[in-house]
């Protein structure tokens, strides 16, 4: 069996080289060999997570002819990264990219700063705001008042609450989206919603296509499973989602299951064009993959004046492609553990039968608490308190950052709640360990990709603004300034307390 599951053609991998060289050569800088130059550029490819690990690369000869290259040169940069631990080969199967061994591989997710941490750390590891008051006291009020004719009932409602399913469906609805109630299933978060598709449709060893990068929690989530991640890698700044390779990973690998984030992409910020969306869903449904749409930023969206693209499951009117994924813990508050699952009746029905053997159901006060704010309209209210208050955060963070690290590269997203900065060179796993001596808490790029990808990078979240950001940003500062002398494995001078 062959031990890549994705493959990049000649063409693209020269496009990929080419764009590369373009955008990182020094005018009258001193030139390596060709076969080092090659050779680095496919390692820095792979460590960016452009060129996906596990990726089967094109044959010497064809990727010569695309580089206009002798063939002894794209050998001895072949033989080069194999050398490196970069590149795998077996006769018969190819060669595919992969990290070197010794690497520690991210394992973790992003969970949240201990309590007694708060006073001297500013906490830029984990996506989430406050709950926008008044409207959580609001909401667990009108649900306490909806309680006691829940509370005469054996309170287990695998599905979710008749009338909070029945208010996600009117929703759908009202965007064009004809959805009934039994097209919904309430869960405990978005996580524990993807938890129970892959569950029911992948079992160990079954592949899924992920955004290279993609959400950390998910990627980790996913591994947990014994699955097979297929990273399809993300185009530069907020391209987004290139089309070809999409189609080409979806029909090489066949993977049972695709995971999307179409709305404001977590990590990069990125907005998946109506084209894209299409296309995206008319690939998935060629191949015989079920395209996992993750909407929990849906409602992020930071300026006024842009305009929405339909979701996913527009186009899908059948419903037997596209499965969607909707959260309160990223629009209202990480603490309401609601989530939801639109699919086909059928799919709903497997869930909840599977459902038994898990969680059982969600906890009936929180939907209460929800189903209270949409039908009241205080839902609306509260997710206008929480744009803007990312929007402020968002400008603050992206001002200070620009000012204390000039050199560190990104695009400033229209919705969300991250910034992924490319961290002018240095090390991202670095980065996150010496900005903890300083105190500042800040996750690594390796933590949202497969198998060691986006070591250059860093996740910068809206969840911080004004002056804590100024100083969140000086201290993101002290630690690359830490790194880039390489005094990051001596000892710092201890965290500062940091009032807001």
């Amino acid at each position: 069996m062959a031990e890549w599951t994705s493959a990049v053609g000649a063409a693209q991998l020269a496009r990929l080289i080419t764009s590369q060289q373009e955008r990182t050569s020094v005018p009258g800088g001193r030139r390596p060999p060709a076969y080092r130059t090659l050779a680095d550029g496919i390692r820095l490819l792979v460590l960016e997570g452009r060129v996906p690990v596990a990726a089967r690369l094109p044959a010497e000869r064809e990727l010569a002819v695309a580089l206009s290259l002798s063939r002894t040169t794209v050998a001895a940069a072949y033989e080069a990264l194999r050398g490196e631990g970069f590149l795998e080969s077996r006769r018969g199967a190819g060669s595919w990219t992969s990290v070197p061994a010794g690497n520690p591989l991210p394992a973790r997710g992003l969970e949240p700063l201990p309590p007694e941490s708060l006073g001297s750390m500013i906490d830029l590891g984990c996506a989430a705001l406050p709950a926008p008051e008044p409207w959580l006291t609001r909401a667990v009020q009108g649900a306490l008042e909806e309680l006691p004719p829940y509370a005469h009932t054996h309170g287990d409602y695998p599905a979710g609450l008749p009338a909070l399913r029945r208010m996600l469906a009117d929703r759908y609805t009202e965007q064009g989206i004809p959805t009934m109630p039994e097209q919904i299933m309430v869960t405990t978060g978005a996580m524990g919603a993807i938890d129970a598709i892959c569950s029911l449709f992948a079992g160990r060893g079954e592949r899924i296509a992920v955004e290279s990068p993609s959400y950390a929690n998910i990627l980790q989530l996913m591994r947990a499973a014994g699955v097979r991640l297929v990273p399809v890698a993300m185009g530069d700044g907020l391209t987004g989602w290139d089309m070809d390779v999409w189609r080409q990973v979806l029909r090489d690998s066949a993977p049972r299951l695709a995971y999307v984030v179409a709305d404001f992409h977590n990590p990069t910020g990125a907005l998946a064009s109506e084209e894209q969306r299409r296309a995206m869903v008319e690939a998935a449904r060629s191949a015989g993959t079920v395209l996992v749409a993750d909407e929990t930023m849906l409602e992020l969206q930071l300026e006024p004046d842009l305009e929405m693209p339909r979701p996913v499951c527009s186009f899908d009117p059948a419903g037997s492609t596209v499965i969607t994924v909707g959260s309160a813990s990223k629009a209202f508050w990480a603490g309401m553990r609601i989530g939801w699952v639109r699919a086909a009746p059928d799919v709903i029905r497997s869930l909840v039968a599977a459902r038994a053997y898990a969680d059982l159901g969600t906890p009936v006060l929180e939907q209460l608490a929800v189903n209270w704010l949409m039908r009241t309209g205080g839902w609306r209210e509260a997710v206008e308190i929480r744009r803007q208050q990312a929007r402020d955060n968002r400008d603050a963070l992206v001002t200070a950052v620009r000012r204390e690290l000039p050199d560190w590269g990104f695009e400033v997203p229209a919705g969300g709640l991250t910034l992924w900065a490319r961290a002018g060179g240095l090390s991202g796993s670095r980065l996150a360990e010496v900005g903890e001596r300083v105190g500042v808490r800040v996750p690594s790029g390796p933590r949202f990709g497969v198998d060691g990808a986006f070591e250059g990078y860093v996740r910068l979240p809206f969840t911080v603004g004004g002056p804590v950001a100024e100083e969140a940003a000086t201290r993101l500062a002290a630690a690359a300034g830490l790194v880039g002398r390489g005094a990051g494995d001596s000892g710092t001078e201890p965290p500062r307390t940091f009032v807001a």
